[in-house]
C-alpha cells in the first residue's frame, strides 16, 4: 500500500478565465452527477480503501469513549425521527437513521484522534461515516462506496487548494467545515442525485458549516466530525425535498470561500475544470496515523522514540528536549500540563514524556492513569519548544520539517536533523502489514469483531455486491 505524494503534495486550481467568477457550484454539482461516468484507476480505488480500512478501525476503538456516549444519549440512538432506522450503529445490530448513525460513528471514529490525515484535516472521519450511512440505506455495492469517497475527497481537496492561510490559526477546524460540503458530495453521487440538487445540496452543506480550533482537546472536537457527516447527508436530503440555496454559493462574494478567508487571500475565480483529472488523492494522499494524538506531534515522537532506542536511553539520562515545529503546530498543542488523556492528544509534553518514559505513544498511555503518572508529569518541564518558520508550501498548518535535540545529563546532545515526513505519511506510507495490525489492534478493543474477517472484506472493498456484507452482528 503506497503513496507517492505527501501532506504538502501541491495542487493549484487553473487560472481564471477572463477575470469571470467561475461557476464554481455549479461545476461541482455537475462533477457529482456525471461522476459515475469518470474511469476510477486502481490507485486512486486503493488510496479510498486505505481509508475506509483505517477510519473504520479507529470507529470501532472510539466505540466506547466517553463522547460516543453522550452523542448516544442525546440523538437517541435507534430514533426515526430523521428517517427509517435502516443504518447501523457502529457496524453493530443497533440501527438508527442514516443521519443519527453517521453522527455516532463519526464521533467514535475520530474520538481517539488516531484517523487519517490529508488536506490540512481528518478526511476519512467524516467521508466514510457518511458514505456508510448511506450507503447502506440504499443498499449500494462497495465499487459506489469506493467512488462516492474520492467524489468526496475531490470537492474537499479543490476548494482546500483555494485557500492560502492555516485555517487553523484562523480558528477553524477544517475537518468540519470543509468536510460537511464533502460528504454532502458524496452522499449526492450515492444517491444518483442531478446536477441541480447536487448544487442546492452544496449550498445547504455550506451553511452547515461550522467548527473551532478552540474545542481541540475536549470532547466537542470528535462531535464536530460525526455533525459534518451526518450534516452532508442532512443537506443532500433537504435539497432532494426542495429546499433551494443560493446556486454560486461557494464562490459568491459573501459565499463560503469568501467567509473562510479573513484576509480574502483566497481563490474564487478560476474553474474547477481538472476534476477527476486525475483524481486528487493521487496527489494529496492519506497519511495514516501511529500515534492517536493530534498529527502535529508526530515527526517528535518519531525523532525521541527513535533516539531513545538507538541510544538505549533512560528517563534520567536527559537532561533537556528541544523540538523544533511550526507556528501553527504550536498553536494546536496547548494543553502543557495535561490531565487527562483527551487532554494529552494535544500536549507535545505528554507525547515526548510518553515517549522517554513509557517508550511508547499508544492507545494504552493515552489514559488519565498514565497522565497522572510522577515519572511521566516530571517529564513536562523538560521541554522547550522552537519554531520552525518554514510552513510546509501547500500545508501551512505544519513546518517543512520538525526537529528534536536531546542534551543528556553527561553534556552531550543528540539531534535528529530534520524529520521530514513521520511514519504512515503519504511519502513514508505503512506497509499493508503494518496498516492491517494498526486494524487489528483497534478492532480487539470491541467485543463481538471478527477483526481479521472485517479486514480481509474492506481489503476487497470494491469488489462487493452490498456494503450489507461488512455489518457485524456480534457488535
Amino acid at each position: 500500500m503506497t503513496t507517492e505524494t505527501s501532506q504538502c503534495a501541491e495542487h493549484k486550481p487553473s487560472p481564471s478565465k477572463a477575470g469571470k467568477v467561475a461557476a464554481l457550484t455549479q461545476q461541482y454539482a455537475s462533477f457529482i452527477a456525471n461522476a459515475a461516468s469518470i474511469t476510477v484507476p486502481p490507485d486512486a480505488a486503493q488510496r479510498a480503501i486505505t481509508g475506509f480500512i483505517d477510519t473504520i478501525g479507529t470507529m470501532i476503538a472510539g466505540r466506547d469513549e466517553p463522547v460516543v456516549g453522550l452523542v448516544r444519549q442525546w440523538l437517541g440512538a435507534g430514533s426515526t425521527a430523521q428517517g427509517p432506522a435502516n443504518s447501523s450503529v457502529l457496524l453493530g445490530r443497533e440501527m438508527a437513521s442514516s443521519e443519527v448513525a453517521a453522527w455516532i460513528n463519526g464521533a467514535a471514529a475520530h474520538a481517539l484522534d488516531f484517523d487519517d490525515v490529508a488536506l490540512g484535516g481528518h478526511p476519512s472521519t467524516v467521508l466514510v461515516p457518511a458514505i456508510l450511512a448511506e450507503a447502506q440505506r440504499l443498499n449500494s455495492s462497495g465499487s459506489d462506496v469506493v467512488t462516492a469517497y474520492l467524489v468526496g475527497y475531490e470537492i474537499w481537496a479543490d476548494l482546500v487548494a483555494r485557500e492560502k492561510g492555516s485555517h487553523h490559526l484562523k480558528g477553524w477546524h477544517p475537518t468540519a467545515v470543509f468536510g460537511v460540503i464533502g460528504a454532502a458530495a458524496a452522499c449526492g453521487y450515492l444517491n444518483r442525485d442531478d446536477e441541480h440538487t447536487c448544487q442546492m445540496g452544496l449550498a445547504i452543506a455550506g451553511s452547515f458549516a461550522s467548527g473551532l480550533v478552540a474545542n481541540f482537546g475536549t470532547m466537542t472536537k470528535p462531535f464536530h466530525a460525526g455533525m459534518a457527516a451526518s450534516h452532508g447527508i442532512s443537506a443532500m436530503r433537504l435539497a432532494r425535498l426542495g429546499m433551494t440555496g443560493t446556486p454560486d454559493a461557494m464562490e459568491h462574494h459573501a459565499g463560503f470561500l469568501k467567509a473562510i478567508s479573513e484576509h480574502n487571500d483566497v481563490d474564487r475565480m478560476s474553474p474547477a475544470d481538472t476534476l477527476g483529472q486525475p483524481w486528487k488523492i493521487l496527489h494529496a494522499g492519506l497519511s495514516i496515523k501511529r500515534y492517536p494524538l493530534c498529527y502535529a506531534t508526530h515527526r517528535v515522537i518519531d525523532g525521541v522514540l527513535a533516539l531513545r532506542n538507538q541510544h538505549q536511553l533512560k528517563p534520567d539520562d536527559v537532561e533537556s528536549v528541544e523540538a523544533v515545529i511550526g507556528v501553527a503546530q504550536a498553536s494546536m498543542l496547548r494543553n502543557h500540563q495535561p490531565s487527562t488523556g483527551l487532554e494529552a492528544k494535544f500536549s507535545l509534553q505528554f507525547a515526548v514524556a510518553s515517549a522517554l518514559v513509557e517508550g511508547a505513544v499508544g492507545l494504552n498511555q493515552l489514559t488519565d492513569q498514565v497522565v497522572a503518572k510522577d515519572d511521566v508529569r516530571e517529564q513536562f518541564s523538560k521541554l522547550k519548544i522552537s519554531i520552525n518558520e518554514q510552513n510546509c508550501p501547500i500545508e501551512p498548518a505544519f513546518s517543512y520539517a520538525d526537529r528534536v535535540r536531546l542534551k543528556l545529563r553527561n553534556g552531550s546532545v543528540l539531534d535528529t536533523g530534520e524529520i521530514r515526513f513521520a511514519k504512515g505519511n503519504a511519502m513514508n506510507p505503512l506497509s499493508i502489514e503494518e496498516l492491517e495490525g494498526k486494524f487489528l489492534d483497534c478492532a480487539s478493543r470491541a467485543q463481538g469483531v471478527d477483526g481479521k474477517r472485517l479486514f480481509a472484506q474492506l481489503a476487497k472493498l470494491s469488489t462487493l455486491a452490498s456494503i450489507q456484507q461488512l455489518h457485524q452482528p456480534g457488535a
